[in-house]
């Protein structure tokens, strides 16, 4: 048993929604950086070809940009079909990253439309960018190694967050059961499904967050910091190689102990 072939993801096809910016963009790079080829999807595709071009002159993996915005089931099905095309043997990782947030000031300005669009990308997504893909995902599964769906949920959804941002917690919430529902499901045709739940980490959707309530967030991290790039793709490298093919149905967070801290603790000093 190597630690160099463990956690071994050379070779791998991946894709990543959302994979060209924030925690998309640490999750794909990390996988890049360790020899895997992976598409990743946005709807923005200069943006998505300046990271991919980036990535894969970094190497020794590669990065193809394919734009889709996934709010269209449309264009959900038209980007399966081009994996299908491009990728005839299959792939080995879906990772489910793309999300959208929707904040209010109070509770009576919450505006209906914002869980339509938060729940259509957060949560139904997810399940239908799997279904679409079970075709290519059953091609390089096998019981010994099976294929790897990666959800990526967020503590919010375990946790009640202070901002009043109801949509997607429950989508998040919703996101975490909804991985152990598959996990269940899928794993009997050798296909792994977990979760991640992030806590803060920097990207554009936490930017206006931690601009104003950084130094409030870092207080309550018992390990005193917000997550980094390594943070992310280390645990994503876990689940995508041999490492993590025991692992199915769980939801791992990803806070440096958030949901898990003392309060009391963390404001007296030993």
């Amino acid at each position: 048993m190597d630690v160099s072939t463990l956690f071994s993801v050379r070779g791998k096809v991946a894709v990543v929604t959302g994979g060209g910016s924030g925690i998309g963009l640490m999750i794909t790079k990390g996988l890049v950086q360790n020899g895997a080829r992976v598409y990743i999807t946005s709807r923005k595709q200069k943006v998505l070809d300046k990271v991919a071009s980036e990535l894969t002159e970094l190497g020794p993996g590669e990065c193809v940009a394919i734009a889709c915005d996934l709010q269209s089931y449309d264009q959900t099905q038209r980007l399966a079909a081009r994996l299908a095309e491009l990728e005839p043997r299959g792939i080995d990782v879906l990772v489910n990253n793309s999300g959208a947030n929707w904040g209010e000031h109070s509770v009576e300005a919450y505006p209906d439309a914002a869980w339509s669009k938060v729940l259509t990308l957060n949560t139904q997504r997810v399940f239908t960018l799997t279904q679409l893909l079970l075709p290519l995902l059953e091609m390089r599964a096998s019981a010994e190694s099976p294929a790897r769906v990666i959800n990526v949920g967020s503590i919010d959804g375990i946790r009640v967050p202070t901002l009043i941002t109801p949509a997607y917690s429950a989508s998040k919430a919703a996101v975490h059961h909804l991985t152990k529902v598959m996990a269940a499901h899928l794993g009997l045709r050798h296909i792994t499904v977990n979760a991640i739940a992030p806590g803060a980490f920097e990207s554009h959707m936490m930017a206006q967050t931690l601009s104003t309530l950084r130094d409030s967030i870092v207080s309550a991290v018992p390990l005193g910091r917000i997550g980094n790039p390594t943070d992310m793709a280390g645990v994503c490298l876990f689940l995508a190689s041999s490492a993590g093919a025991y692992v199915n149905g769980a939801v791992i967070p990803v806070d440096g102990g958030t949901i898990v801290a003392n309060q009391f603790n963390l404001q007296s000093k030993f």
